[in-house]
């Protein structure tokens, strides 16, 4: 029997909405449906979940959860990675406490920034341990990974784990269709072109039968911006560089170094943006997720209707050689000629029974290029600190981060470096 192998399954309704996709999916039965995660509790709530709605829906997949890793991942075909590893209490409250002492804020800090590169540091060896066993017990699997910080995970599976990696992102997926929303324009029969870095990927054509529509969505966006809304920080970025970038205002506030700024605090009211939004979402997730399981599990049966998630339609896709097209996260191998080869580059995707095949992009406009480059150098300063163990590096990319070394001295940022070292204690590898 074929096997699907979901680590990370405690992830209940991220397990009930891609696992429940594949029940819903006639070329996609018969798998065996493997479960992993740490906490008991929660893995054994997604086994018991699946097992309704396979009930209610009638599929022919077994649902199997398992306590040793390298057995759930034996015979494996697909992966399905959504760890978070140091979870909410503690590593996310150190990511942002410790960063508050200097004077640094954040809004989610779970990409990029100072907490996109502990959260890095602190994944990167559990996702080569992954690929260790992966290497061992299933060779030829596809690893579909939905963690972040995506791109510089993504890219460390390809390059140092050495197992076929792409990176799903929701960004891309709602593009447009928020943008327009935002905008009350109507999305139906708009075609677009996206293309960059996780969470900064740009909006390259947006058109309606072959008319272009950035002019109008200038226009509407320029009025917009005279009022308090949800999104304002994006729609400066796309007035002030010409293009409207992927991830939400509240993320990219904290990818660049003009928003979130000591000397300018008038610019949180201006942008309206959410400092340490991320905390919020953590606990109100927690708190929700007591008040849905019990909702959940009061029902005697659970349906579910296939939700828009990539990798239900990739699987299906290898599976039935029915191409679909994806914005897939996948090494910079000449694709985007103005990126550094070494990068993890957001492009779209072909999937059919040969695999991932990306497309070609070429040279962005050099602006975007340009922003691109800031998050990317800080990116690969991360993979280096990771691989080589050495702690100067964990410094230079947190030197090289834009809002970071906006806010902070050199010797700030280093002092600030390794206190974040002390606070994670065992979350983190002995740095030389």
């Amino acid at each position: 029997m074929a096997k699907i192998t979901f680590i990370g399954a405690g992830s209940t309704v991220f397990v009930k909405n891609v696992l429940g996709d594949v029940m819903s999916t006639p070329a996609l039965q018969g798998f065996e449906l493997a479960l992993f995660d740490i906490d008991m509790e929660r893995l054994n709530d997604s086994e018991r979940l699946l097992n309704s709605i396979k009930e209610t829906l009638g599929s022919t997949c077994q649902i199997k959860a398992y306590t040793d890793r390298k057995e759930a991942l034996r015979g494996a075909k697909y992966v399905i990675n959504a760890i978070q590893v140091g979870g909410y209490d503690p590593c996310t409250i150190t990511d942002f406490e410790v960063p508050k002492k200097y004077g640094l804020r954040q809004t989610i800090a779970d990409s990029l920034g100072i907490g996109g590169i502990f959260r890095n540091l602190r994944t990167i060896p559990v996702m080569l341990d992954f690929a260790k066993d992966i290497q061992e017990v299933c060779p030829d699997a596809w690893f579909l990974n939905y963690t972040n910080p995506m791109a510089v995970l993504t890219n460390v599976m390809n390059t140092v784990g050495g197992v076929k990696t792409v990176g799903l992102c929701h960004s891309v997926q709602h593009c447009v269709s928020d943008l327009f929303r935002t905008l009350e324009m109507d999305p139906t029969g708009v075609e677009s072109k996206i293309a960059g870095i996780n969470h900064m990927a740009w909006l390259l054509e947006v058109k309606k039968d072959g008319v272009d529509l950035y002019p109008e969505i200038k226009r509407r966006a320029a009025e917009k911006q005279k009022e308090k809304h949800h999104d304002m920080v994006r729609f400066e970025l796309m007035l002030r560089f010409g293009y409207y970038v992927t991830e939400s205002s509240e993320h990219n506030a904290e990818y660049h170094p003009y928003f979130i700024k000591r000397n300018y605090p008038e610019l949180i009211e201006r942008y309206n943006i959410p400092l340490d939004e991320y905390l919020r979402r953590c606990v109100n997730q927690i708190n929700g997720w007591k008040e849905m399981r019990e909702k959940l599990f009061a029902s005697e049966s659970i349906g579910h209707s296939r939700s828009k998630e990539y990798a239900s339609y990739i699987m299906e896709a290898m599976e039935t050689n029915q191409p679909f097209k994806i914005g897939g996260n996948v090494m910079n191998t000449g694709l985007i000629t103005n990126l550094p080869k070494e990068a993890c580059v957001e492009v779209p995707c072909l999937v059919d029974a040969s695999g991932v095949t990306p497309t070609y992009v070429g040279d962005l406009p050099p602006q975007l290029a340009a922003l691109n480059r800031t998050n990317i150098n800080t990116q690969l300063l991360t993979v280096e600190a990771a691989v080589t163990g050495k702690k100067e590096h964990i410094y230079h990319a947190a030197m090289l981060d834009p809002h970071t070394s906006a806010e902070l001295s050199i010797d700030d940022i280093v002092a600030l470096c390794d206190d974040l070292i002390e606070a994670h204690g065992s979350w983190l590898p002995e740095f030389k």
